[in-house]
């Protein structure tokens, strides 16, 4: 146990020192920061032009839309700025240089995600909250202490899911390094697909979002149960609670691949 403090230590050095890296380009970071900020709200806009010529889109409103953007979008902006350097991985272990996160004593996937943070990410967290905030004013959700806590719940465990995801997709880099075409097509893929009701889908596209690759468990079925939208397939409401049964069960999954790539990886001099 004494172990893992001192590893979360590590990893807190390693962000202290990428932030401060960082913040000697002041321009540069505001300006990556804006540039994320926009590509969030384009994409809005680009829901946002849809309705223009419809009032309902799978029998959801642009307020109710707002208040499923912005779950998701808050939850995959907060993934993306701890998770997503896990895409280094690939370019360590083609140059060879994946080895040096094995001789510390730490945990490899902590000093990855560590060595490559970036804080300039948190762009993409800042237009998602502030859609969520007006989306939730204008669906005129009945507020409850539940409702509240699925909001807060529903972001950290989408936050998880989408983490997990990128793991457990970037993992196969360890096996082939020309993998990140396919990482991203779950990853940013799975977040376009999550900005939309899966109502709008084929119902083979709804059962794999639900049941396979669960994006809907980021930001559908928590909203469908803020706004008492009815479920595909006849799924309870409750399911509505189900994205931290599905982050756990992600993270153990993943948790499982990660070591085991870790133990059969070999290096590029070996």
């Amino acid at each position: 146990m004494a172990e893992r403090p001192a590893e979360l230590a590590i990893y807190r050095m390693l962000v202290h020192g990428r932030v401060r890296s960082e913040w000697q380009y002041r321009t540069s970071f505001m300006l990556f920061l804006l540039s994320q900020a926009m590509v969030a709200t384009l994409e809005f806009t680009a829901i946002a032009v849809i309705y223009s010529n419809i009032d309902t889109l799978g029998g959801w409103s642009i307020a109710e839309v707002a208040v499923l953007v912005g779950i998701n979008g808050v939850a995959f902006g907060i993934a993306d700025m701890f998770a997503s350097p896990i895409e280094f991985a690939a370019l360590h272990i083609r140059q060879g240089t994946f080895d040096t996160f094995l001789i510390r004593p730490a945990s490899p996937l902590l000093q990855l995600l560590g060595s490559e943070f970036e804080l300039r990410r948190i762009g993409l967290i800042v237009q998602p909250t502030i859609v969520l905030a007006i989306g939730l004013q204008l669906a005129r959700v009945q507020w409850t202490p539940a409702h509240v806590l699925l909001v807060v719940v529903a972001i950290v465990s989408g936050a998880v899911i989408f983490g997990a995801i990128w793991v457990l997709t970037s993992s196969i880099a360890f096996w082939t390094v020309e993998t990140q075409e396919l990482a991203n097509s779950f990853t940013y893929g799975g977040r376009t697909l999550g900005n939309y009701p899966i109502d709008v889908f084929g119902a083979w596209l709804r059962r794999i979002v639900t049941f396979v690759v669960p994006i809907a468990f980021v930001g559908y079925l928590p909203a469908a149960w803020l706004l008492n939208k009815p479920l595909p397939f006849g799924l309870p409401p409750g399911l509505g609670w189900g994205s931290p049964a599905v982050a756990l069960v992600l993270v153990i999954v993943t948790r499982a691949v990660w070591r085991f790539a870790i133990r059969h990886y070999r290096s590029t001099g070996s």
